[in-house]
């Protein structure tokens, strides 16, 4: 018997790295999963994003663990994409429990005042924005169900300040209030809405020529990283 015997969950940002392991852990507790991901570049992204075949392995693993796995390329930008994924996977599953919200990406950008329009624009978009949508998506058919949780991965970068990335930073201190109103909002539906705030995973998302950068300069570190 496993915790997630019979549920469903669907999972944005499931290609690899954290979305991957939230996949295959739901699967091995149980759990049937849609996965998502955008499976291309994203301008002004300066490290490579995950791939159609990345999303495959991660529906290989899941099969590996005897569950099955709907599959969706799907940006978060996109509200009509995201809706989709979810009708795609109540149409193979015919129900939904559970949501991980989290599909983001990162940037090493400059000081606040520099930061060019569009790295604001598509980082808050994804890490804020895709959080958003993704529940849009969701919530209302767990409303109607009467039951579920939401779960948003939020960040350490959430509860602190982080010099080096002021777009990143907002936008997930952003996921946090969007994460306490909506668990206010979707309680009275016996729906949860959490968060989790992961510190540094060893993850294509860090492990990455840009994300060295903090490592490989060690004098940088205690100015980056003591706010």
């Amino acid at each position: 018997m496993g915790l997630l015997d019979g549920k469903v969950v669907f999972i944005t940002g499931a290609a690899r790295g954290q979305g991957r392991a939230h996949a295959v852990t739901a699967a091995k507790e149980g759990a049937d999963v849609i996965i998502t991901d955008i499976c291309s570049p994203v301008d002004g992204i300066r490290y490579a994003l995950a791939s159609k075949e990345d999303l495959d392995k991660t529906q290989a693993l899941v099969e590996k663990e005897g569950r099955r796995a709907v599959t969706a390329v799907a940006d978060v930008r996109d509200q009509a994409s995201l809706d989709a994924a979810v009708a795609l996977g109540l149409d193979a599953f015919g129900r939904l429990d559970a949501v991980i919200a989290n599909a983001g990406l990162w940037d090493l950008g400059p000081k606040s005042w520099e930061i060019t329009e569009q790295m604001w624009t598509t980082v808050t978009d994804v890490v804020l924005g895709g959080t958003f949508r993704t529940i849009k998506a969701t919530a209302p058919h767990l409303v109607e169900q009467r039951g579920g949780a939401i779960v948003c991965i939020a960040s350490v970068g959430g509860l602190e300040a982080t010099a080096g990335y002021t777009h990143y930073i907002t936008a997930k201190h952003g996921v946090l209030g969007l994460m306490k109103n909506t668990a206010l909002e979707i309680a009275e539906y016996n729906v949860r809405c959490n968060a989790v705030c992961p510190g540094a995973v060893d993850a294509k998302i860090w492990d990455n020529p840009m994300g060295h950068q903090l490592f490989v300069a060690p004098a940088r570190l205690p100015t980056v990283m003591s706010q």
